[in-house]
């Protein structure tokens, strides 16, 4: 997950690790802050942006629940992570299936995973992330799942609700995603967001 220390957004800065979800590797990039901007990028995979009306949101917490009941979400039947997912859904106005499926490739609903390079809980929060995020205990699922849910809303902002690129920003930074006018050419990034999206639209 990217990290949120420093004030400039795209300037060459000190690097630092970022985590692959998926099989433990590191990659590099500069530290920036998650400021909430309008950037217009090319999304290469030509994903149509997805948001969450307001109408449509009562419909949307509705499928989930049947779904986690089914186990699609591969998150663990947990009824107060399912409240923790709706109650940031709702408040930061994120769709609680993308939440879910984050959830799931980044820590497998594992409330006290430690990635190889140190991104913490549900969501797989960064120490300084987490720490720029008002987390202050990574390793609960209530405040971490707020954390990664407005992590992830500041991301749809920058990248004019865009699902795809928010998610490879979630991964390896907005930074990258801006240097490289949409999903960069990282194999675990694009195979992150793949993986991802394919989890958000067909599985949940």
């Amino acid at each position: 997950m990217q990290k949120l220390n420093q004030p400039a957004a795209i300037h060459p800065k000190p690097k630092t690790t970022v985590k692959n979800s998926q099989n433990g590797h590191a990659l590099t990039h500069s530290p920036e802050t998650a400021r909430i901007d309008q950037h217009q990028v090319t999304d290469r995979t030509g994903q149509q942006p997805k948001t969450v009306r307001k109408h449509q949101y009562q419909a949307t917490v509705q499928r989930t629940h049947q779904h986690q009941a089914t186990g699609h979400s591969g998150i663990r039947r947990n009824s107060k992570i399912n409240t923790y997912i709706m109650e940031a859904a709702e408040k930061y106005n994120v769709d609680p299936k993308l939440i879910q499926s984050v959830i799931k490739h980044e820590s497998g609903g594992n409330a006290n995973s430690t990635s190889p390079v140190g991104a913490q809980g549900l969501m797989q929060l960064m120490p300084d992330t987490a720490k720029a995020l008002g987390v202050t205990n990574p390793y609960d699922p209530k405040q971490n799942i707020e954390g990664g849910t407005k992590y992830l809303r500041s991301l749809l902002d920058q990248f004019n609700n865009n699902t795809s690129l928010a998610v490879a920003a979630y991964n390896a930074g907005p930074g990258n995603v801006r240097k490289f006018g949409g999903i960069p050419p990282f194999k675990e990034t694009q195979n992150y967001v793949k993986n991802v999206l394919s989890t958000y639209y067909h599985e949940i």
